[in-house]
């Protein structure tokens, strides 16, 4: 794995080691806002050719936006942006549920073809110029020749079965109408369509999504095969430490430098490699703040203080007049050199202090566990025998009071469908459920309901049981670091999906469960809440049943496993 390197602030600088710079996809100045806040400000960024680029941040901080600026779908306020062949995944299809398989690997194919029929054309033109015309007919055909190498026209129809092959898709009929497939598997297709086409820079928004192990394995070979940039935003860390060299921090919380609310910081490395250098350089700043601020405290009272010296109002050794005078010409001379030595110092100092480390919004703890019935270690929960007809073949197991248990499985082989038999939401077609009447079970699922109309903090206030929940000004008992207060009086439908997920998460622990169950957690939180929301949940003292193929999570879990359909 690379290793780490300290952040840097970025300029339009590409990083060692790298690809053809004519390739590097370039972006300089960006900034935009939506009618209620600043996502972007003043962002400049190089992803050089050859090195995958993961785009890190916090929810809401704008990496779908950017990356949809980057594509051409959205203009930015400020800025430009380097044209050129760039692929943008799209989670759906621009194609009507009429529309067949064929037709869409038949569209990705159309640019392969097309630079065939043009490098033909162009090499003919080549053969029949002569004289002043062949030096422009020589540039046009190596220019056309050089695109179609990079797209690997040549292979386009075997790269079309591979790729289809290698997602999962190889067993569908090409006759079969989009309409008639799973969501999961239009994702999919998204993704074989961007890489059968394989322009020459690729924005990939959450890639791994609807992949299993293999598909993820396969999509970071593609990646790391592919001369171009690809810069990826996505919140699966095993991925982008599998897949990336190199990282873009949108977060402008880690640089002690930066003033704008904007920019980026570059890490070197994969997202491990990121972790580290980052949590490194945030205790490096609030050690060099403390510090600082220390020592301007120690010399504003020096300034206040040295107006004497030795032992004030104490007389001279001597009542001689000469003596007398020999000690005041001391004293003036030496108050007067620490008075400037002081304000000196002092006036550097407030010039060049590194600013106050914001806030993180991160996780900061867990509740208490409340106490229940039964002793520790006794069984809080248990299924035997339990099946949903269509979606859950019959599983059994028990959940002792301080356990952790994670369910892990291919999509579709129930995950979800188990933890909404356990939490009530969903009967059972055969098997039971047991557990202590008066369980308090706190259920985070995959989809967040939103009461329209609803701000953030009226949601939070009524999670933790307060009478005034719908007064404006009322304050939260506890955000756990998670939701920003600024964000208190928004409405919930105007989040993002990552910024909702924490409300949701914020709600949940404002009533502390026994039994903490969650369903994919880390899905839509930012990669380093997520790290440390895993972190505090291995700490806590409750039970806790969780669903998830979170890669990274699954690699590190230190609890029981429960495998569906293994």
């Amino acid at each position: 794995m690379p290793s780490s390197s300290s952040p840097s602030s970025l300029v339009p600088t590409a990083l060692p080691g790298t690809g053809d710079p004519a390739l590097h996809l370039r972006a300089d100045g960006i900034s935009f806002s939506f009618p209620d806040r600043r996502v972007l400000t003043d962002v400049s960024l190089v992803v050089p050719a050859g090195r995958p680029t993961g785009l890190l941040g916090e929810n809401g901080s704008g990496k779908s936006t950017l990356l949809r600026i980057l594509a051409g779908e959205l203009p930015a306020d400020a800025g430009t942006s380097a044209p050129g062949p760039i692929g943008f995944l799209h989670q759906e299809l621009p194609f009507g549920p009429s529309a067949t398989l064929a037709d869409v690997i038949a569209h990705a194919l159309e640019r392969s073809r097309r630079l065939e029929q043009e490098l033909t054309a162009a090499g003919e033109a080549l053969a029949a110029a002569d004289g002043e015309l062949s030096a422009g007919a020589a540039r046009h055909y190596d220019e056309v020749l050089a695109e179609a190498t990079l797209a690997d026209v040549w292979n386009a129809a075997q790269r079309a079965d591979v790729v289809l092959e290698g997602l999962t898709l190889a067993s569908l009929a090409r006759s079969v109408p989009l309409g008639e497939i799973s969501g999961g598997q239009r994702e999919r297709l998204a993704l074989a369509h961007l890489l059968i086409a394989r322009p020459t820079s690729w924005l990939l928004d959450e890639p791994t999504n609807h992949l299993d192990d293999d598909g993820a394995a396969f999509l970071a070979g593609a990646i790391a095969a592919h001369p171009g940039p690809v810069l990826i935003a996505s919140h699966d860390r095993a991925f982008l430490d599998d897949a990336t060299t190199a990282q873009l921090d949108l977060d402008p919380a880690e640089s002690p430098a930066r003033t704008d609310p904007g920019g980026l910081t570059v890490y070197s490395g994969g997202f491990s490699d990121y972790l580290l250098a980052r949590f490194e350089a945030r205790d490096r700043w609030e050690h060099r703040f403390r510090t600082e601020q220390e020592e301007l405290k120690a010399l504003r009272q020096a300034v206040k203080d040295s107006r004497t010296v030795g032992h004030p109002g104490a007389p001279p050794r001597t009542e001689a007049r000469a003596a007398k005078k020999f000690y005041a010409d001391r004293n003036a001379t030496v108050i007067s050199r620490r008075l400037r030595e002081a304000r000196a110092r002092l006036a550097q100092l407030e010039e060049e202090q590194v600013r106050k480390p914001p806030a993180e919004l991160h996780l900061t703890h867990l509740p208490q566990a409340p106490g229940g019935t039964g002793g520790t270690g006794s069984v809080l929960l248990s299924a035997s025998g339990v099946a949903v007809q269509g979606r859950l073949d019959p599983v059994s197991f028990s959940l002792s009071r301080g356990e952790r248990l994670l369910i892990t499985g291919a999509n579709g082989s129930g995950k979800s469908t188990l933890l909404d038999t356990v939490t009530g939401c969903l009967d059972p077609t055969e098997g039971a459920v047991d557990h202590p009447r008066g369980l308090r079970i706190g259920h985070l699922g995959q989809d967040d309901v939103v009461i329209p109309g609803r701000t953030v903090g009226h949601h939070l206030r009524a999670a933790a049981g307060q009478e005034n929940a719908e007064t404006v000004d009322a304050p939260v008992p506890e955000l756990f670091g998670l939701v920003h207060p600024r964000d208190l009086p928004r409405p919930l439908e105007l989040l993002s999906r990552g910024q909702l997920r924490r409300v949701m998460l914020a709600a949940l622990l404002l009533d502390p469960p026994e039994l903490l169950v969650l369903d994919e957690p880390t899905n839509h939180l930012a990669l380093v809440t997520a790290t440390r929301f895993e972190a505090a949940l291995a700490e806590w003292s409750g039970t806790v049943l969780i669903a998830s193929h979170d890669r990274w999570l699954r690699s590190r879990w230190e609890g029981e496993v429960l495998e569906l359909g293994s």
